[in-house]
């Protein structure tokens, strides 16, 4: 079975801006405890020592929600061309 890398590397890279919009978005509206979250994700006890001020802005935004969108189309892009490639007979 072939996979259609760019349907495959879309339908990633939706579901990754999805996710970020909501991880936003909770952390905008509950910042106190997406950074004890955080904290309990990474396995740090001090988390407002590395991450305390952090502030969501719409320039921040923007800026972090780019960079994910594009890496994970490349990479689910590269990992299907893999695939395919691997998968042949």
């Amino acid at each position: 079975m072939q996979l259609n890398a760019k349907k495959l590397s879309l339908a990633a890279t939706a579901t990754m801006g999805i996710t970020y919009i909501i991880c936003a978005l909770f952390t905008a509206v509950f910042p106190a405890f997406a950074l004890k979250f955080l904290g309990w994700m990474m396995h740090l006890v001090n988390v407002e020592k590395f991450a305390g001020d952090v502030q969501i802005t719409f320039g921040g935004f923007v800026l972090g929600l780019l960079p994910i969108l594009f890496y994970t189309f490349i990479f689910t892009y590269i990992l299907a061309a893999l695939y395919n490639r691997f998968t042949k007979a």
